[in-house]
């Protein structure tokens, strides 16, 4: 192949993702279910970047897990700490960051995030969301006596919040590749936008 031929290949936005970034992290939002851990883990590997759980980074600042964190100090401390971890975090970029359902919730939270990153939201249908929180026991918000309810409940409050994010994603019950495909060429095209 010729090297003009070469320079026309268009180039993979996972192979120069890095680079484009420069500080700026990829942070992905959403309610949970929505795929952000398992999403954000094969988008980092395959962007070349560092993945970072903002709630595995909390239970270690504080010592402890979420539920305990809850249950020890309320929400409210809870969503105090989770500010803090991710203003932190936000300044240790590029990276690819993973925050909780309820962060992108708090304005200084939004506002530090696009200080420093791209937000995506990963937008999923409450019945698919349902079924993904149903495998584990360990959401505290969800400890109630109508879990579905309080789950479409957070949705329809939270999901006018979500979409202040920079790209929403549709998160279906489909391969996690296409997701993260997708996720790719929506940042691609969002950089090249902002230029």
């Amino acid at each position: 192949m010729s090297e003009e031929a070469i320079s026309s290949v268009p180039a993979d936005p996972a192979s120069t993702l890095r680079g484009r970034l420069g500080t700026r992290s990829i942070v992905l939002v959403g309610m949970m279910g929505s795929g952000k851990s398992t999403i954000g883990s094969r988008l980092a590997a395959r962007g070349g970047l560092r993945f970072v759980d903002a709630d595995s980074e909390i239970e270690t600042a504080a010592g402890m897990t979420i539920p305990e964190i809850f249950a020890s100090r309320g929400e409210a401390e809870f969503r105090a700490g989770e500010r803090r971890v991710i203003a932190r975090l936000l300044g240790q970029g590029p990276q690819v960051l993973a925050t909780g359902g309820g962060a992108f919730v708090s304005e200084e939270t939004r506002r530090h995030v696009a200080e420093a990153g791209i937000s995506v939201w990963l937008k999923a249908d409450p019945e698919i969301l349902m079924r993904r929180v149903r495998k584990r026991s360990n959401r505290p918000l969800l400890q109630t006596a109508d879990p579905e309810g309080t789950l479409r409940r957070l949705l329809s409050e939270r999901e006018p919040i979500y979409a202040m994010a920079d790209i929403t994603v549709q998160s279906r019950e489909e391969p996690h590749e296409n997701v993260v495909e997708a996720v790719l060429q929506a940042v691609d095209q969002f950089i090249k936008a902002s230029r």
